[in-house]
């Protein structure tokens, strides 16, 4: 977990409405959580019993009902923009609050992404598979093969699938 800092004024501060499993948007502002990644809305995986489930828009949804849930602002801390022009940034619900990347990554509905976060996560994401949580229950491609699969032409089902 981050340690608690106050916001500044470079941060974003406000009420955060979801994208994706792994992007926010504030007062307009495409928000991508740093250090992880979520698999995409359309993704499907795998759960215990082997049947298809939509592990993107879970992964959304559960970051929706945290912001319900907890009642406070988001506070968005940049660490710079990736290749869409997106802000990412560590973003925490309130101040102190939870890390909303942790929180994704130790629910099992998003990776630890060690290409960016250098395994900031990896020990959330290594809790959450010994437990069986979320994607760790079943199968799943990672969501970055995933979007290599879809850019290479083939569909959603095979590339949630066969990407491996």
């Amino acid at each position: 977990m981050l340690v608690a800092t106050p916001a500044t004024a470079d941060d974003i501060v406000g009420r955060a409405s979801v994208i994706d499993g792994d992007t926010i948007e504030i007062h307009g502002t495409r928000i991508r959580l740093w250090g992880i990644d979520a698999p995409e809305s359309d993704q499907l995986c795998r759960n215990d019993d082997s049947n298809l489930y939509r592990c993107g828009q879970q992964a959304a949804t559960a970051l929706d009902v945290l912001l319900y849930l907890v009642k406070r602002p988001v506070i968005c801390s940049s660490k710079g923009k990736d290749q869409y022009g997106r802000t990412v940034a560590v973003c925490k619900v309130g101040d102190p609050g939870p890390d909303m990347a942790h929180y994704l990554v130790g629910k099992g509905l998003a990776l630890d992404w060690p290409k960016y976060s250098h395994g900031y996560y990896a020990e959330a994401q290594t809790k959450a598979q010994a437990a069986g949580r979320g994607i760790w229950s079943g199968s799943f491609v990672a969501p970055w093969l995933y979007r290599t699969c879809i850019r290479a032409g083939q569909r959603p089902t095979y590339c949630s699938d066969e990407a491996k």
